[in-house]
């Protein structure tokens, strides 16, 4: 099948008979994607540490909920940007217009070499802790099922959007059930806490603390804005898959934190390293560590498929407008994949694996890797909604954030918040993460 390059797809419409993305993402597909995107490990990671920074049960619930709002002002802002400008290429496409090509470039460049593929390690090096507790491949076995599960993944989705979406429903639906046995089993068989259910003095009592762990957990759901030209109609579907995306997940997090309290407590949770597994232990004893382990595996997969999916989509953008990039703007017409780019893209993220496992840490050196890069640009992509109204009046909207401006700057607030805090709580990965991110800079020459 022959690879042929593309048109400027801000420019020309994609139905010009050649090879270009097609609208054949349902709104089922659509959901299964953010869910699967933003349920990853962080649920069975974060709510020990939001609990350590809260002082009650109550306080616990109500952090949640508040990341759910934060999350739904968030999604309200993508989701005119991405009725108002339907684009392969996502948040690349509003920096573009709001900022300009050398704006844009950056993001593509950081979105390629540390966030999309940072993000694609991190989760994989999750999934390959939790499958080595089930069996172990050696010393190096977190890293070799990191590495195995991006090739696999990645060739999943070269072979077409049809096998790829189909697995990602699978995977979706697999986690959600999982999650709800869990709290199921939390709700009704684990026993009270061997602890009072409070701390009288919590190691740090600290709601804006626990309110960043909160939303990284809540992370992924603005990758609904790589699929606006894939998905059938658009208009109404992009904004409905993120609300029952957010709801679905919002309601989750909410019962699956319940069935943590009921079983562990407050102090429980604090004190716990392990929190979803000492749950199930206590609920049903070592067969429960191991069905938790099967429950972490399969959603850390899910989240690996939904972030290798959307990641090629900007490399497929920055190729249409980068000549130093032209090869990345190559769709495969039959499959309906950017092969190029998904190559490339799990090329870098298996340097990352290397990089990882050099350090011994993998996990918390991709956290420290990404979030500024992440949380710098996530606030640039807010403020382009800002400066496209002004701009560009009389662009056709079928959707508009209610309450505007107060939504879109509340949202662009805490970004803010957020940048300044992974900022504040990282290490040398971040650094590394800016000293890549810097490299492009003289490659912005290089654009066309």
């Amino acid at each position: 099948m022959s690879l042929t390059k593309q048109p400027n797809l801000l420019e020309r419409p994609v139905d010009i008979g050649v090879p270009a993305p097609k609208r054949s993402l349902r709104l089922i597909d659509a959901i299964a994607l953010i869910v699967g995107l933003v349920i990853g490990a962080g649920i069975f990671e974060t709510p020990a540490l939001v609990a350590a920074n809260v002082e009650s049960q109550t306080a616990v619930l109500q952090v949640w909920l508040v990341g759910g709002i934060i999350s739904l002002m968030g999604a309200l802002c993508y989701a005119e940007l991405a009725t108002a400008y339907p684009h392969v290429g996502g948040s690349y496409n509003y920096l573009k217009r709001a900022f300009g090509q050398p704006i844009a470039f950056l993001f593509a460049w950081a979105r390629m070499t540390v966030i999309q593929t940072g993000s694609i390690a991190l989760l994989s090096f999750v999934f390959g802790d939790y499958a080595s507790q089930l069996f172990r491949l050696g010393a190096f076995s977190p890293s070799i099922y990191a590495a195995l599960a991006i090739v696999l993944l990645t060739a999943l989705n070269i072979l077409g959007l049809k096998h790829s979406k189909r697995m990602q429903t699978w995977l979706t639906m697999t986690t959600v059930l999982g999650l709800l046995l869990v709290i199921g089993i939390g709700l009704t068989l684990a026993p009270p806490p061997p602890v009072p259910p409070t701390l009288t003095a919590p190691a740090s009592n600290s709601w804006g603390l626990a309110l960043v762990f909160v939303l990284l957990s809540y992370g992924g759901w603005n990758e609904a804005a790589y699929i606006s030209a894939e998905i059938k109609n658009y208009q109404r579907n992009i904004v409905r898959s993120l609300l029952w995306g957010i709801g679905i997940i919002t309601v989750i997090y909410f019962l699956i934190n319940l069935a943590y309290l009921k079983g562990l407590g407050v102090a429980g949770m604090a004190q716990s390293q392990a929190v979803a597994a000492d749950l199930m232990r206590r609920a049903l004893g070592e067969p429960g560590s191991v069905l938790i382990s099967l429950l972490v595996a399969a959603c850390t997969l899910d989240s690996v498929n939904a972030t290798i999916f959307t990641g090629a989509r900007t490399n497929y953008a920055l190729g249409q407008d980068a000549s130093r990039f032209q090869f990345l703007g190559l769709w495969q017409e039959r499959p309906s994949t950017p092969t190029a780019a998904y190559l490339l893209q799990g090329a870098i993220a298996l340097a990352l694996i290397i990089l990882g496992t050099l350090t011994r840490n993998g996990f918390e050196t991709m956290v420290d890797y990404t979030a500024p890069i992440f949380w710098f640009f996530f606030l640039l992509s807010s403020l382009s909604l800002l400066v496209l109204r002004v701009r560009d009046p009389d662009q056709p909207r079928p959707f508009r954030v209610p309450l505007y401006p107060v939504l879109p700057l509340l949202f662009c607030a805490a970004c803010g918040y957020l940048l300044y805090s992974s900022l504040v709580y990282t290490g040398i990965g971040a650094i590394v993460g800016v000293g890549v991110v810097a490299l492009g800079l003289p490659l912005m020459q290089g654009h066309r």
